[in-house]
């Protein structure tokens, strides 16, 4: 490629291309570490890191997980190479959200704190020529400005190697446009929030008093109390029987038959939760873990034992090897078999920090006291 598209975000195995005349396109990740000292994507974050933790933590709409063994990873032959080997994890009890955070709860939250959302800030791009090679020209100013990605079908099949052709880089989409500029979350309280990045998802979580979990233990959850199971309400496919979870039925990205009812984010509750009393843990929008990634973690895992594993010190994702990654994990309502089974309980998907899309969301946990 000769030269570089602009504002490009990898989010598993969906990422975005925002496309300009001007320039080829080319995968970049845009990156921002409240953690550490690289190049933000956002020159200010005005409320980010004046959030303040609350005092008190509720756990309504939580369910109490206690603690066990498991093994965590795949087993059978449809995971990704970062899903093995299996091992032995143990996690002490916790708390979890029974449902993916929703309009209404995230909408309290910036009542409350007036906090801005990184898609709702422009991006600075001197902070983002730092990640890119020497003398890459400085996209067009109508691309530097506050959006997010919004999923656009296409009218037929298309290279899958090419998400450009569904994710569009949209002015003013954001959580509270989720489709656009146009678009409003008016009688849409009770979905999942969506175009939250890492950093919202965590500034959120400290307001609550709560934080986002661990790899393992949104594994451990997921799992429902099922030992090796590919999904969480068993072995079955998804597409058999009646639908299991908000997913993509038909032929990906431009046949959806919605079967399952949805063809983008539903209503939290919309399917039966698992066995723990836990909702949309496969589909609907991926979940934020607190968790590094790096594709070898598990290998590095060389104890019999894993107690309350919290992921690698650092992250490094060697497609992107300038760029940290954060875990993401549960699916969305864009996976489908021919292209994306995410929804499987074991399948692991990393995503910049100040990366959020339309089908990006989360849910918290809280310690036993």
């Amino acid at each position: 490629m000769k030269s570089n598209a602009v504002i490009f975000g990898l989010l598993s195995c969906f990422f975005f291309a925002c496309k300009n005349k001007q320039y080829d396109k080319k995968v970049i990740n845009e990156t921002m570490s409240c953690e550490t000292s690289l190049p933000a994507r956002f020159s200010v974050r005005k409320t980010s890191e004046t959030v303040n933790k609350s005092k008190i933590v509720s756990y309504e709409g939580m369910v109490k997980i206690s603690g066990g063994d498991f093994l965590m990873g795949a087993s059978d032959k449809e995971g990704r190479s970062d899903e093995y080997p299996q091992h032995r994890v143990v996690v002490k009890s916790f708390w979890i959200d029974a449902t993916e955070v929703t309009n209404a709860q995230f909408e309290k939250f910036v009542k409350a704190t007036g906090y801005i959302t990184t898609a709702e800030i422009k991006p600075n791009w001197e902070e983002i020529k730092k990640q890119l090679p020497p003398n890459t020209p400085k996209p067009d100013e109508s691309l530097l400005v506050a959006a997010s990605l919004v999923f656009t079908p296409t009218t037929t099949a298309v290279n899958l190697n090419d998400a450009s052709q569904w994710w569009t880089w949209t002015k003013g989409a954001s959580w509270k446009h989720p489709h656009g500029p146009e678009s409003t979350i008016n009688g849409k309280e009770n979905y999942p929030v969506v175009h939250i990045s890492w950093d919202d998802a965590n500034a959120y979580a400290k307001w609550a008093g709560k934080r986002l979990p661990t790899e393992a233990e949104w594994e451990f959850a997921a799992r429902g109390g099922l030992i090796d199971k590919k999904y969480f309400w068993g072995n079955e496919e998804p597409e058999k029987a009646k639908p299991k979870a908000n997913i993509w039925q038909g032929k990906f990205p431009y046949l959806n038959t919605a079967v399952d009812k949805f063809t983008v984010a539903a209503p939290v509750k919309s399917f039966s939760p698992n066995g723990y009393g836990l909702y949309d843990m496969a589909g609907n929008v991926w979940e934020w873990c607190s968790d590094w990634y790096t594709p070898e973690y598990y290998k590095e895992l060389t104890q019999s034992v894993s107690e309350n594993p919290k992921g690698p010190s650092k992250s490094h994702d060697p497609m992107e090897p300038t760029i940290p990654k954060k875990v993401v994990r549960g699916g969305s309502f864009l996976c489908n078999a021919s292209y994306c089974k995410g929804y499987r309980v074991t399948a692991r998907m990393k995503s910049s920090p100040d990366t959020g899309l339309q089908h990006t969301g989360f849910r918290c946990v809280a310690d036993v006291k």
